[in-house]
């Protein structure tokens, strides 16, 4: 059985992300609030732009998120299962 975990911290999160070759992204054209974020992995959705991390915190700051995060799959391989979430409380 695999589990998730939520976290803010922006170390993790990066960290995270980088060991499986994704960065910060936001979905273009995606209004208030400095937009949707994402995080983006090998080839670029064409509907996404790159942000910096600077960015990318900022705009989670904001709106007060947190990621919902897995680690391993069920067989044990690298998991990029991840969803922004709103943070409780």
């Amino acid at each position: 059985m695999t589990t998730s975990q939520t976290t803010t911290d922006h170390d993790t999160i990066r960290q995270w992300a980088e060991a499986r070759n994704g960065h910060p992204a936001r979905v273009k054209d995606s209004g208030d609030k400095g937009g949707l974020l994402r995080i983006d992995f090998n080839e670029p959705e064409e509907r996404l732009e790159e942000i910096s991390w600077d960015e990318f915190f900022r705009i989670f700051e904001e709106n007060k998120l947190a990621l919902l995060y897995q680690d391993k799959l069920e067989d044990g391989a690298t998991s990029r299962f991840n969803k922004l979430v709103a943070r409780d409380g």
